[in-house]
């Protein structure tokens, strides 16, 4: 079968370096002796040496002509590739509720997607690898304080350590895109416990961030009526910007708000 057509609806930018192919798929021997799950394989450049690991392997691939292809060039994994849509797949039956690494070379636009997902997920997945666009990676892994602190570095850092790896310079895909790309690992922390309603959390990160260039006190208003108590209680940490809160500060802050909403 000749080689697949990247296709611009599916995000598709297949990566032709194998250096670089080999040194991602060797990001999932952080958490060893449990299976992984390769998001996109594409032609299966990854796929290559994943399967050459003692462990358990799965690839999901959406693009039927991928899929085809995978069967084609790797048999002993026939059994094992996923036609479907990782974003609409219920993980718990893919290893049989085992927890498993999920590693691959997202597809850009829906990375965020997955990564929300994999939080969805976190009790089934200890370590997440793999190449993404280099900005998100930065927003995922970044301190606070940051311009690039935002929603994803705080949702998914209250759950993972994250490591920014390596950049990865767009002429070794075809067809290459119009950005950099960067290399992650995010493996879970020891926090099984958040100390708030992770509900409200999630709330309260998205509210204040959406607003990222006010103050508390304004963008709160949207959880809370202006005449709230809070807001005089609590009008020195009000005076801060969303970046300049560590998670610690989230997790205190929905907490007081919780207790403003029972009242």
């Amino acid at each position: 079968m000749k080689q697949v057509r990247p296709k611009k609806n599916l995000g598709q930018h297949f990566l032709t370096d194998l250096n670089i192919a080999k040194a991602i798929a060797d990001t999932v021997d952080a958490c060893p002796d449990i299976p992984v799950l390769e998001v996109g394989p594409g032609m299966g450049v990854m796929t290559q040496y994943l399967v050459e690991k003692p462990r358990p392997l799965k690839v999901v691939e959406i693009d039927r002509e991928s899929v085809q292809y995978l069967n084609e060039h790797f048999p002993r994994l026939r059994e094992n590739i996923l036609g479907e849509d990782f974003l609409r797949m219920d993980l718990r039956q893919v290893f049989d509720g085992q927890p498993f690494v999920l590693t691959g070379n997202y597809p850009y636009d829906i990375s965020s997607q997955i990564f929300f997902k994999m939080l969805d997920n976190k009790d089934l997945i200890p370590c997440c690898t793999g190449m993404i666009q280099h900005e998100v990676a930065q927003r995922m892994a970044s301190a606070p304080g940051n311009k690039v602190y935002g929603i994803l570095s705080v949702l998914i850092q209250a759950w993972y350590h994250v490591d920014y790896l390596f950049m990865v310079d767009e002429h070794v895909f075809n067809p290459p895109p119009k950005v950099k790309s960067a290399v992650i690992r995010m493996t879970r922390n020891e926090v099984t416990d958040l100390g708030c309603d992770e509900t409200l959390f999630k709330r309260v990160v998205k509210t204040v961030f959406n607003q990222r260039r006010k103050m508390l006190r304004v963008s709160l208003k949207q959880l809370l009526p202006p005449d709230s108590p809070f807001f005089t209680q609590q009008a020195a940490l009000l005076t801060k910007r969303p970046e300049q809160l560590t998670i610690p500060q989230f997790v205190e802050l929905t907490n007081l708000i919780e207790e403003n909403l029972i009242r």
